[in-house]
């Protein structure tokens, strides 16, 4: 009987702990799918048993080129469900691009996020080449560079592509106001925003985990995935420098007041072992899935 009841203490307190872990909802990032995150999904679920996990399929490879407000439109429905059947609280685990579509997420839904982990993304825009140069967009535009993207991406044909959606050029501001209808929007740096919406939805977060690194490669500059941009000299300003940061656009300054911000700086990953470093996953991840 003292065995038998010893058991039935181990076994209750076992469930009480699985029960602890909050569901997970996993945003792959640009040209890729739900294959990303894999070896982070099945350690998760060895070391957090029990852990529910969400990766969502929409926006797969090619598809993930479209327009950002249209991703957002259609994984709203998705999490919204994810949400509505976990009412304690959710996770989002996001990677590069992935990381934009689920700060339109959060600035459009009056959300039950406890953390966002943002992996290696353009969150304060992309202005950089580097970010094109790969398979598909390459073919697209072998030869512009930096300085000329403009002209293609801050045009209504551009932005019918996800990357002019968070291209941000700092010498043509204007052009960016006008025309991007993405992340000028999210910034409240238009018109076309919802200060107050964005703002009260985004600044509900609990956590905001940002992870980043100066060998990323691809994303620019790699402080953008902090929050960081170039000015009209391209020295990178840190977040605090930043108007739309300065003026609490969208309540990123609220966050940080609120000390629930969390910055986390790892060297020598390139951009697409993001997802796959283990080192990450232990000291990045891993710590605020509870």
């Amino acid at each position: 009987m003292a065995g038998y009841r010893v058991l039935l203490l181990l076994s209750t307190t076992l469930m009480g702990m699985t029960a602890a872990y909050k569901h997970v909802v996993f945003m792959h990032g640009v040209l890729a799918g739900i294959e990303e995150f894999t070896p982070f999904v099945k350690q998760l679920k060895i070391d957090h048993p029990g852990t529910n996990v969400t990766l969502i399929k929409a926006y797969s490879n090619l598809h993930s080129l479209k327009p950002l407000w249209s991703q957002v439109g259609t994984i709203k429905a998705q999490l919204t469900a994810v949400m509505n059947s976990n009412p304690a609280g959710i996770h989002l685990v996001c990677f590069s691009q992935g990381g934009l579509i689920c700060r339109g997420l959060l600035s459009v839904l009056r959300h039950n996020v406890d953390t966002f982990i943002a992996l290696s993304c353009p969150l304060a825009g992309q202005y950089g080449c580097e970010y094109i140069y790969m398979s598909y967009m390459k073919k697209r535009f072998p030869k512009y560079v930096t300085k000329h993207l403009y002209k293609v991406l801050y045009t209504k044909a551009g932005q019918d592509i996800s990357l002019g959606n968070f291209w941000m050029d700092p010498h043509h501001l204007t052009q960016y106001r006008k025309y991007s209808q993405f992340l000028a929007v999210i910034n409240n740096d238009t018109d076309k925003g919802q200060s107050h919406t964005y703002k009260q939805n985004f600044s509900h977060l609990k956590k905001l985990v940002l992870i980043g690194g100066p060998d990323d490669g691809v994303i620019t500059p790699w402080q953008t995935g902090h929050f960081g941009m170039f000015n009209s000299s391209e020295a990178v300003l840190p977040m605090e420098d930043q108007r739309w940061y300065k003026e609490d656009s969208f309540g990123l300054r609220t966050l940080n007041v609120r000390k629930a911000i969390k910055m986390l700086t790892f060297s020598g990953v390139h951009h697409t072992k993001w997802h796959v470093n283990m080192t990450i996953y232990e000291n990045g991840i891993k710590p605020f899935l509870t």
